[in-house]
């Protein structure tokens, strides 16, 4: 049974329960009070210690705490508590690929061999070569995990035993390969480590200070510590590669500037961002990394990022001017009729966002 399968069997069976609760219980109810209301519901269950939550609602900023970060222990997260961003960090690079694309630096329809320190003569099916777009869309027939990752000369080595099964750019498989050749070929086109240009490109410009891939000892004191199902602790993700997949850490403060410059199609290179390339075979589209959906008759952009004992969702609404983080240090897999920390946390997201937009509305 398929993920999605599963969530829609869970959604039939929960829908009426829930949409009677939602209606009756946060009516005419603040902010505060909406969040805390399903914050609630989403810490019923024992295997979920804490809650981070930030939320832009057209221009208004607010962050939200609940819960601790350790089981039996009084210490709840705060603004200060980072968290690992996991696969959103893939938002950081597709923004960095739509920038590259309008300076000129690089175009979609590139054969990304061109860029490569290496021959690898494997990247194309019957003669048709992958593509940057291919890459960023997840269609380029790269496998999820690449054939080694100790470092970056065996992941380069390992690269030549991917067979290319599939036509590029005609199927869509999530890839934690692709993506970090794509900030190799930043790299490259920039002449600026990987980790660097998004410091330079996206941190610095929106003072988002506590962003970062390598922590120093104190900083480390603030990443909140990651549990699986058993409650038992997790060990934090270590990157030996450039960061294209994973790797940023971050709090609420700067999620809230990060949601802000996602709003914000102003800056060329978030618009150019939002472009949809590719209908997968799935429930959304995708375009520079942002998987595109439609909620509510309205367009969102998101991604989902999970590690060891963490999980979080980061989602863009630009038309209701609205985006919201939300961030737990569990991790566990759903079952059958059960769901699983990243499904719960989804649905918490759109559960705010539901009620807060439906509430502007009356």
């Amino acid at each position: 049974m398929t993920k999605r399968t599963r969530t829609l069997l869970i959604a039939l069976a929960l829908t009426s329960t829930i949409s009677c609760n939602q209606k009756n219980t946060t009516k005419n109810k603040s902010t505060e009070e909406i969040v805390k209301y399903f914050a609630g519901q989403f810490l019923d269950d024992d295997r979920i210690h804490s809650v981070s939550i930030a939320l832009v609602n057209n221009g208004k900023e607010d962050t939200f705490h609940f819960g601790q970060q350790n089981p039996n222990r009084n210490n709840p997260p705060t603004d200060s508590t980072l968290y690992e961003l996991a696969s959103v960090t893939k938002t950081f690079t597709g923004t960095l690929v739509a920038k590259a694309v309008l300076d000129g630096k690089i175009t979609l329809d590139d054969d990304i061999r061109d860029y490569l320190p290496r021959e690898y003569p494997n990247f194309e099916y019957e003669g048709e070569a992958v593509t940057i777009k291919d890459i960023i869309t997840h269609t380029g027939g790269f496998p999820n995990f690449p054939p080694s990752s100790e470092n970056k000369e065996v992941f380069w080595k390992g690269l030549h035993q991917i067979k290319i099964d599939l036509k590029p750019g005609t199927e869509f498989n999530y890839s934690n390969t692709a993506p970090e050749i794509t900030a190799y070929i930043l790299e490259q086109v920039y002449d600026i480590p990987y980790q660097q240009l998004v410091t330079k490109f996206i941190l610095e410009p929106n003072g988002m200070t506590n962003t970062k891939f390598v922590l120093d000892e104190n900083e480390k004191k603030l990443l909140i510590q990651g549990y699986n199902g058993d409650k038992k602790p997790q060990e934090h993700f270590k990157n030996n590669l450039w960061g294209g997949i994973s790797g940023l850490h971050s709090n609420t403060t700067d999620l809230l500037k990060y949601i802000k410059y996602s709003l914000n199609d102003s800056i060329l290179e978030v618009k150019e961002s939002r472009k949809n390339f590719f209908s997968t075979q799935y429930d959304f589209d995708i375009g520079y990394h942002w998987n595109i959906v439609e909620i509510e008759d309205e367009i969102c952009y998101r991604h989902h990022g999970g590690i060891w004992g963490m999980q979080n969702w980061l989602m863009i609404f630009p038309e209701s001017n609205f985006g919201i983080a939300v961030l737990s240090n569990a991790s566990f897999e759903g079952g059958l009729f059960s769901e699983g920390i990243d499904d719960k946390l989804e649905n918490l997201a759109l559960k705010i966002k539901s009620e807060m937009t439906s509430s502007l509305e009356k």
